[in-house]
């Protein structure tokens, strides 16, 4: 059943169904191990951009979860955020996502993430709705292609 379109719908209306308006929420504080000496983004002891793209992606799966069907996830593809403001080791970190286009398995949300002094990131992040055994399998198929040619 294509994402989007649900079973089970009672009087025609499923409030499960993905659609424009999902939000989600995480908050963490910052560590060492987020920083960008940490995790090699820099040298300096600041939230890292990866770790704001790891934010960014676990607070977007995350708010889809109650909207899939059974066996259904989604991967991230795209990312792109603007890092425009440093946060250093203590703080606490917000990331806010809701979203904001549904094209059938095609999930865009707009992003903002905060520190305890104002906006630090914003932008957009896509996901797609796959089925995750098929997905595995294809992802699966590949390293075992690659194992059968050496």
């Amino acid at each position: 059943m294509p994402a989007g379109m649900r079973s089970g719908e009672e009087n025609g209306v499923d409030e499960k169904m993905l659609k424009q308006g999902i939000r989600g929420r995480m908050e963490i504080r910052v560590t060492e191990e987020k920083t960008a000496r940490m995790m090699g983004s820099g040298e300096l002891e600041v939230f890292a951009t990866p770790a704001m793209i790891a934010l960014t992606e676990e607070t977007a799966w995350r708010s889809l979860r109650e909207y899939l069907e059974p066996g259904e996830g989604t991967v991230g593809t795209k990312v792109d955020l603007n890092h425009i403001s440093a946060t250093p080791v203590g703080m606490m970190v917000v990331c806010e996502t809701e979203t904001i286009l549904i094209d059938r398995r095609r999930v865009v949300f707009h992003v903002e993430v905060r520190d305890e002094c104002g906006v630090i990131g914003e932008g957009t992040h896509e996901r797609f709705v796959v089925q995750n055994d098929k997905f595995m399998n294809k992802a699966l198929e590949k390293k075992n292609r690659k194992t059968s040619e050496k």
